[in-house]
């Protein structure tokens, strides 16, 4: 070891290690000489010794030669270290982008259009009625589409969907590449991205968009299963002709449900989804070759995968769609429909507003395509198509219809209005109309029911006599109640059987008879037969009668529904099923009980089959079937009516006038080209159109009636027809003016102020119709209001002056006729002689006639 003293730190350095700084190598030269010892004395031996100015070879490695320098354009190439380095640096961005993509793309909610469907409602038979929303979608369950139109779609759209991931990374690639190069949209991406991007993202072409659709494909898939993801696929594609989805497309293209889709049909659907509108070969007959292209294209695809025998592909051929249906929104009656059954299943508790707003409910209605197509025609024909605008009165006319089988309740047939985007209220289900006479059923069913007689103790039939003389007062059991209406044109009718008084629909006697009655009891009748008991102005007085009450054209034919079925009542039912993603929703049950007995309802079908025989609505005879009915007018005729029957359908149609600008009721006077629209002219003739149509082709049913004892019908009172001023035709003086029969006022009676104006009814017109003098229109007891309220106050009506309604003071009964008639024909029992002079004791009666003879009770 040598005795000179180390470097510093020269202990710690490795031996033979030379530093690389060329100014070291001179000053430590002589000292590694030195230091050397025995060791570099061998190495001097083994190289021959060191030389002059050279570096001990044990102490300095070869210096390598320095790598020439890159000039011109190598200087741009990236050497493989840097191709290298850059290659492992995006590998490891990747994964770290996908990973934190991955984390931070979470599975977004579905976007609203994508969950937006319409509700479909159907006819009885299935076929679309009409649909609400914009979105034309209806989601079905996978196992609703067919196996075979499964594979169509999946041929036409992706063939390795069940075995392959969730993306394809080329299509993908490809896509953004022609995106940012500007060269347009591209396609094919997995079915598992097409739905992404339908359901929960857009359609918008960005990278952004795409990044996202990738991560929640990949999400997706790992967390729903195949048949899932193709099933939501189906529901939000777009096939064209506003159909998302693939049940609306059966629908649009077709005209049936996606379950009765053949092969080749489906094969077509599954072409549109490549090019919807330029595939629509009705739209576009020029683009047929480019569609049946595609369409070879599925199938063939569908050989190759096995999905199809190529003997079956061999038969098949081009399944051309049908023609493009218009809009099935709310136009024409579908508004007016969709609107009575959102109401009927709010109203019923099926679903709540908001909850059915959301969409996606079938509705199968219980409405017959058949009868609803003959309502709106009927319609069309007797009263829509006899407008003129020429007329103003013309466009006040509204029109309400419904029908329904009164065996099941079933609504059959509706009639809203002309078109539900011009009006939007639907003029069967509103209630702001009298309806007049057609009440009045409803009274006599309430007496025989409550085995009611008159005040002086005869029971009231068909056969009971009462007195119809015009204005007369009504009696009650305390005397005069104040009340005395009028009847239609003021026509006194003296002495009068009720079926006669039905025929004519007196007013007199109906006021009186629901006196008889008990107006309380007459209330509870008409609501148990099916009038809502919120009924507006359905009051407990005797004006009830003349039918003040503003039920709905529905709500009277659920009543009228009630008499046809001998009394039974249930609550008319308008839908048949409800669903949503294929899961029924329980629908109330019908209950049905036995309002009034048979014989009641029965004996009032019998005496509005004289209406229809020999009254006011033998128009309705048209019908070629057994049939009831009843006309009736509201005050200021401002709606006329006919409720009417045949054993196996009850339909009602109203006629109302409206101002279209302000919604303000209005007489319908002159319109369509009429001086008056009565019960008897175009509401019993529409029913009479519709009510053959609705039939036609099935067995004629007649009525099984069980009617009252008593019931049965006889002739009527001579003193209809021989009692001076009391012969059922219009008085020869002026309507406002008491009739001659007002020439002798009972004793203590003062007499009646007379009234020289003019009636509402103003001149006689004749007969309108041809029905003959006794039509409804002058006769048919229409209530006029103009007098008197119902408690006999004055009621300040502007109606020129005219008071139809004021009363007779005095004792009770009317005035006797100022001539005594000449001896009746002896009568049967129910039918009394002519009166000549009134008592008191008669006038609990409600008639100038006298009792009838002692005798067993009818």
């Amino acid at each position: 070891m040598s005795d000179e003293p180390q470097q510093p730190g020269g202990e710690n350095q490795p031996r033979g290690w030379d530093p690389r700084d060329p100014s070291a190598h001179g000053s430590n030269s002589g000292n590694r000489g030195e230091q050397g010892g025995e060791q570099g004395g061998e190495q001097d031996g083994r190289h021959g010794g060191p030389q002059d100015g050279q570096q001990d070879s044990t102490a300095k490695q070869p210096k390598r030669p320095r790598r020439p320098e890159r000039t011109g354009w190598r200087r741009a190439v990236p050497t493989w270290r840097m191709v290298l380095g850059a290659v492992l640096l995006l590998v490891l961005l990747l994964i770290g982008g996908f990973i934190a993509g991955y984390e931070l793309v979470d599975i977004p909610p579905a976007n609203a259009t994508a969950t937006a469907q319409s509700n479909v409602y159907l006819y009885k038979d299935g076929s679309v009625l009409a649909r609400s929303g914009e979105i034309n979608r209806e989601n079905i369950k996978l196992a609703q589409v067919p196996l075979t139109v499964q594979h169509a779609v999946l041929a036409a759209e992706d063939r390795d969907f069940y075995s392959e991931r969730a993306v394809d990374v080329k299509a993908m690639a490809r896509a953004a590449w022609n995106t940012l190069a500007g060269k347009g949209t591209q396609g094919g991406s997995t079915i598992t991205q097409q739905y992404v991007k339908n359901y929960y993202l857009g359609q918008e072409q960005t990278i952004t968009r795409k990044i996202k659709e990738f991560f929640i494909a990949v999400k997706l898939n790992r967390e729903e299963s195949k048949s899932r993801i193709f099933e939501g696929y189906l529901n939000t594609s777009y096939f064209g002709r506003n159909a998302y989805g693939i049940q609306a497309a059966a629908q649009a293209y077709y005209g049936k449900d996606i379950s009765s889709i053949t092969t080749a049909e489906g094969a077509y659907l599954a072409s549109l989804l490549n090019a919807p509108s330029a595939y629509d070969v009705v739209v576009h007959p020029g683009n047929k070759a480019a569609a049946l292209a595609r369409w070879n294209y599925v199938l063939d695809g569908m050989v190759k995968e096995k999905w199809l025998g190529a003997r079956t592909r061999a038969t098949l051929k081009f399944p051309v769609p049908g023609k493009v249906k218009p809009s099935t929104g709310l136009s024409g009656q579908r508004g007016y429909i969709i609107q009575a059954v959102e109401d009927y299943l709010t109203t019923n508790k099926v679903v709540n507003e908001n909850t059915l707003a959301t969409g996606g409910y079938r509705i199968t209605t219980t409405l017959e395509k058949k009868k609803q197509n003959a309502l709106v025609k009927a319609v069309d024909d007797n009263v829509m198509s006899q407008t003129s605008s020429d007329r103003k009165a013309d466009r006040d006319v509204r029109v309400g219809g419904a029908s329904i089988d009164p065996g099941t309740g079933r609504v059959v047939a509706m009639y809203g209005g002309v078109d539900y985007t011009k009006q939007y209220v639907n003029n069967a289900t509103r209630r702001d109309y009298q309806v007049g006479s057609t009440f009045k059923p409803f009274v006599f069913t309430s007496a025989v029911a409550n085995d009611s007689t008159t005040q002086d103790g005869r029971r009231i039939t068909p056969n009971t006599v009462y007195d119809g003389t015009n204005k007369r007062m009504v009696e009650g059991p305390n005397g005069p109640t104040g009340y005395s209406p009028a009847n239609e044109d003021d026509i006194s009718y003296g002495p009068i059987t009720v079926r006669a008084a039905t025929d004519k629909s007196v007013n007199a006697v109906y006021a009186q008879m629901a006196e008889d009655v008990g107006p309380a009891k007459v209330e509870q009748t008409a609501i148990g037969l099916g009038i809502p008991r919120d009924t507006p102005d359905l009051t407990a007085s005797p004006s009830i009668a003349l039918g003040v009450a503003t039920a709905g054209v529905l709500d009277m034919t659920e009543a009228y529904a009630t008499l046809a079925n001998h009394g039974r009542h249930g609550a008319y039912v308008l839908v048949d099923k409800v669903s949503k993603g294929g899961t029924n929703l329980e629908l109330p049950s019908r209950k049905t009980e036995q309002a009034v007995s048979r014989e009641a309802a029965d004996t009032t079908t019998s005496i509005l089959r004289s209406v229809v025989e020999n009254g006011s609505g033998t128009a309705a005879q048209a019908a070629g079937r057994p049939a009831a009915g009843k006309t009736g007018t509201a005050e200021d005729d401002r709606a006329a009516w006919f409720a009417g029957y045949t054993p196996d359908l009850t339909t009602v149609i109203a006629v109302m006038g409206q101002d279209p600008e302000t919604g303000v009721q209005k007489s319908l006077y002159g319109a369509l080209g009429l001086a008056r629209i009565n019960g008897s002219g175009a509401p019993a003739q529409t029913w009479a159109q519709y009510t053959e149509a609705a039939l036609r082709g099935t067995t004629v049913e007649e009525f099984d009636l069980s009617l009252e004892s008593g019931a049965a019908e006889t002739t009527s009172p001579t003193g209809e027809s021989t009692v001076p001023g009391e012969t059922g035709t219009p008085s020869e003086q002026p309507s406002g003016t008491p009739p001659s029969s007002f020439g002798s006022i009972a004793p203590g009676s003062p007499p009646s102020p007379g009234n020289s104006e003019a009636t509402t009814g103003g001149t006689d017109m004749g007969d309108l119709t041809g029905d003959g003098p006794q039509n409804d229109g002058w006769h048919n007891g229409g209530p006029d209001y103009n007098g008197p309220d119902y408690n006999g106050g004055p009621r300040d009506e502007d109606d020129g002056g005219r008071d139809r309604y004021d009363f007779l003071p005095g004792a009770r009964g009317t005035p006797a006729p100022a001539t005594p008639a000449p001896p009746a024909a002896p009568q049967p029992p129910t039918a009394p002689t002519a009166p000549t002079a009134p008592t008191a004791s008669t006038a609990s009666t409600a008639s100038t006639a006298p009792p009838a003879p002692p005798g067993p009770r009818q």
